[in-house]
């Protein structure tokens, strides 16, 4: 009886981002060096809220060492203890912020990954990526534009529609 073996089905190669291949690499050695990954500096914004998403950076977590590692029983998850670079005045503020950003960090991880909050006053570098806003759309740009977005239903899809047609259109060729 002669049969046929099916193609063996081993994982798929096709397009991957190249952010997938960066943070593959890039977080090991936050993870190793600070404690932190790609995904918590890449939502910080969200994570801190507008008052410090500028003002602040998650710099390391630092996990206590637990004497069950050094006495070979078996132990549970302690929580650390995240730095935060802050500038200037604003580390009073988030002083007085840290219970709830804490509980932020806590829901983003899934589990009570950080217990304390450690605030060191230095400079944070705002991202220098950042554009200044552009120019609104005036004349035949900003009717095509109305004209594009006008179908859309979502109030808040359709400002961000605005907000990137904007852009695109805007931009100096």
């Amino acid at each position: 009886m002669n049969t046929i073996k099916a193609p063996r089905r081993g994982p798929r190669r096709g397009i991957v981002q190249i952010s997938e291949v960066a943070n593959g690499l890039i977080d090991p050695v936050l993870a190793k060096r600070a404690g932190i990954n790609t995904m918590l500096l890449g939502s910080w914004d969200e994570i801190a809220g507008a008052e410090f998403a500028e003002c602040t950076r998650p710099e390391r977590i630092t996990w206590p060492r637990r004497a069950s590692e050094m006495t070979g029983e078996g132990g549970g998850h302690q929580p650390g203890v995240l730095t935060i670079a802050c500038e200037g005045a604003r580390a009073l503020f988030l002083s007085h912020q840290q219970g709830e950003i804490i509980q932020r960090i806590n829901g983003f991880f899934g589990y009570p990954a950080v217990s304390q909050m450690k605030i060191v006053q230095k400079p944070v570098s705002s991202h220098a990526s950042r554009r200044p806003k552009p120019r609104p759309l005036t004349g035949e740009a900003a009717r095509h534009l109305d004209d594009l977005v006008d179908g859309i239903e979502g109030d808040a899809l359709k400002a961000a529609l605005k907000r990137l047609g904007t852009a695109v259109l805007g931009r100096r060729r």
